[in-house]
């Protein structure tokens, strides 16, 4: 059988006693490394798991995923993610495949960014679509992110932007060429997303949102260092420091926000006095 392991958003003692059992009696267990990571590595995941682990990079579980099933119809296999074991479409495509050689699968959930990001306090009913941001090229700028903001502002709903990692990358240059040589890891700060949104509505000129809607910074949710900052995205562009180190995502507001949300989130503002400023003129009472 091929288990799918959620093992939460921290450190390896997030996973679930189910999720423990099944990584402690499965044959094979495999680590998805790509479309998150725990704030802990790989020899501290092992010893608490008694467990050697087999990290799976992109490459292997999108173009060698028969390796991972392999035999799984006559033993168990656990492939671990971090946060929820659905939280990415990579992981749908893997239980695809499970069927169609006729292996059962079995999920154990757990905590992901989806949930966890109540710790904001915003509350989870408020959020619309979440989206994501990229490292922008200088011949690359995708956009797509910009029109599911406007329809969750439309109706004054808050965003979920979830910002990039790039672990086992290549060049595009060591990729024309072939050679398996990979670019340092690199994760995508708070900081960096809102100078990029703000790029895009410079160019797009449509007012979904500005240099002054309110947002807020979130850092290792779920961690034990778990750090938020509020402000607007153009103080969020240099809360970096603030915020430290890696995991980040972000929240855009919505207008819909309620009192007590307010009240949570301004607590953690860089500046409380633009904060109210801001929220009496453009939020308070708005739908």
């Amino acid at each position: 059988m091929l288990y799918l392991v959620g093992l939460g958003l921290s450190d390896e003692t997030d996973i679930t006693v189910k999720g423990l059992e099944v990584v402690k009696k499965a044959e094979r267990v495999y680590l998805e490394a790509y479309t998150s990571i725990l704030l802990v590595d790989q020899a501290t995941l092992e010893s608490y798991y008694g467990r050697s682990i087999v990290v799976a990079d992109r490459e292997m579980v999108e173009s060698d995923s028969d390796e991972i099933l392999r035999d799984a119809d006559k033993v168990d296999v656990a492939f671990c993610v971090v946060g929820d074991p659905f939280g990415a479409t990579t992981h749908t495509d893997l239980v695809l495949r499970a069927r169609e050689l006729g292996i059962q699968v079995r999920t154990v959930p757990n905590a992901s960014i989806m949930s966890g990001i109540g710790a904001a306090g915003l509350q989870l009913y408020n959020f619309g679509q979440t989206v994501s941001m990229v490292f922008f090229l200088d011949n690359w700028r995708p956009a797509s992110f910009y029109d599911r903001i406007k329809e969750n502002r439309s109706i004054g709903l808050h965003t979920l932007v979830l910002l990039d990692i790039k672990v086992k990358e290549q060049s595009l240059e060591n990729m024309a060429r072939g050679r398996k040589i990979y670019e340092p890891p690199r994760y995508m700060t708070v900081g960096t997303c809102a100078q990029q949104m703000l790029e895009i509505e410079q160019e797009k000129q449509e007012g979904v949102y500005g240099p002054e809607s309110l947002a807020i910074g979130c850092a290792r949710v779920g961690g034990k260092t778990e750090k938020f900052v509020s402000g607007t995205l153009k103080e969020l562009c240099d809360a970096d420091d603030l915020l430290g180190p890696p995991l980040h995502s972000l929240i855009l507001l919505g207008r819909r926000t309620h009192e007590l949300e307010h009240d949570f989130v301004r607590e953690f503002a860089i500046d409380k006095e633009n904060w109210d400023r801001i929220w009496k003129a453009d939020y308070c009472g708005k739908q």
